[in-house]
């Protein structure tokens, strides 16, 4: 049994398979969450909805069967993880922790999370578990595997934490900043996305090599793997800008609004 999903060479089949350590894992970052939430100096039911999403789409990325199928068969479904773990998970998570979950004034927390550096770090995860040779090596094992899904996951929830950090986290930025930030990762996931999808040959031999499911062909896996990194991943991130946009025009015309008022 496996407690961690990763590269096999046996054939792909869609029989269930338990994985404990994903199990584990997940009820321990529930277990954290509830935690930091009792601790907080205040509570908001809608915010602990989206807290308890971004728990259960890790639970869905790690797990049978997209964790099983990302772990070491298909790099389209490893793509699909990536998203997950990194860019929806770790914002949902963050926007179900009031102010006080965390003591947002900590030195060590405020310098690992300046923006610059965050920012700096989240790239450095995300092209660096994409090198072929790093991710051919991880891939091939339980624990490899495992420190990539808590590279992204790590990364993600540094990177997110200057846009929606709890408390005074997220007012480390001004709203357009917080948008240029964010724009900031769509030009530099370029990069890597198109390297996957236009290379003319697999660039990852654990998912060249592994047995086929359903016959979908390993560079056919791969471009979709990079069009889901470029199309998947700007996506999320312009919806992100779209948010923080419209909240921040409403914003500026109730201060509008009132002013007007006050001259009234």
């Amino acid at each position: 049994m496996q407690w961690w999903c990763a590269a096999q060479t046996a054939a792909w089949s869609w029989a269930w398979r338990p994985y404990p350590g994903v199990w584990l894992f997940i009820l321990t970052v529930a277990a954290a969450f509830a935690w930091l939430r009792r601790r907080a100096t205040s509570r908001d039911d809608g915010m602990r909805a989206a807290g308890i999403t971004g728990i259960l789409l890790l639970w869905v990325a790690l797990d049978w069967p997209i964790g099983a199928l990302g772990g070491g068969y298909l790099a389209s479904l490893h793509m699909v993880q990536f998203l997950l773990i990194a860019l929806v998970a770790p914002p949902l998570l963050l926007l179900g922790l009031p102010a006080g979950a965390v003591p947002a004034h900590a030195r060590v927390l405020q310098q690992a999370t300046h923006p610059l550096l965050a920012l700096l770090v989240f790239i450095a995860i995300v092209y660096g578990t994409h090198v072929p040779a790093i991710s051919d090596a991880a891939m091939a094992t339980q624990w490899g595997s495992f420190l990539i899904d808590m590279a992204w996951l790590g990364g993600g929830l540094l990177f997110w934490w200057p846009v929606v950090g709890p408390g005074a986290a997220r007012e480390r930025m001004s709203p357009p900043l917080r948008m240029g930030y964010l724009f900031a990762l769509l030009v530099f996931m370029t990069g890597p996305g198109a390297m996957i999808t236009f290379s003319d040959v697999p660039l990852f031999a654990t998912y060249e090599l592994a047995p086929r499911v359903d016959g979908i062909a390993a560079l056919d896996d791969q471009r979709v793997a990079g069009l889901l990194m470029k199309v998947g991943g700007g996506f999320i991130i312009w919806v992100a800008i779209s948010i923080l946009f419209y909240r921040w025009h409403r914003t500026e015309n109730q201060l509008i609004e009132r002013e007007m008022a006050d001259v009234a």
